[in-house]
């Protein structure tokens, strides 16, 4: 039997790395705080409304895309998901940047809301985890013009990436009254 040589096929790997390396990098810097490490730093209390925002802007650029591509507006569509795949790296690396020197919060909420905000929170880190693969498997077919592949999987990125960026919003302001200033 012959191997498929799809172009695409070149990134699987690529993405497959980058899918764990990712999640594994965020967990590990979960626990390193750089004034542990004698780098004094101040604490980057600024960054979660911003890198709430930036998942605020994730979510309407989302939303504006799949709309582009409704009307036949490729070109849009593209540039479109390329800001938010931008957006998301900026996300990830600011996110990064404040657990490193910041120590972490604790949701102080009482009753029903904690249940709902550790719902939220967990499919939020769990549904991020996938979106991973999927967003970069998804531009991949892009990139190698396999646009029925391409829309196949989009149809479970979309979604799964707008639920990301839409409860990340909610999460946010759900902890900030427990944030140290």
């Amino acid at each position: 039997m012959k191997k498929e040589n799809s172009p695409e096929k070149k990134y699987n790997t690529l993405i497959a790395v980058i899918s764990i390396v990712i999640p594994l990098a965020v967990v590990a810097l979960f626990s390193i705080r750089l004034k542990d490490f004698g780098i004094n730093v101040t604490p980057l209390h600024f960054l979660p409304p911003i890198y709430a925002g930036i998942n605020a802007l994730t979510a309407m650029i989302l939303i504006l895309a799949v709309n582009a591509i409704k009307k036949g507006n490729k070109s849009l569509h593209a540039n479109l998901m390329k800001t938010a795949i931008g957006l998301s790296i900026l996300f990830l690396l600011m996110y990064i940047a404040y657990h490193m020197t910041t120590d972490e919060t604790k949701f102080g909420g009482e009753g029903a809301i904690r249940y709902v905000y550790f719902f939220l929170l967990i499919t939020h880190i769990a549904l991020s985890v996938i979106t991973i693969p999927l967003v970069l498997t998804t531009y991949v077919r892009a990139l190698a013009e396999r646009f029925d592949k391409h829309k196949k999987i989009a149809k479970y990125t979309f979604p799964i990436w707008l639920y990301v960026a839409i409860t990340g919003v909610i999460v946010y302001f759900m902890i900030a009254p427990y944030y140290a200033a």
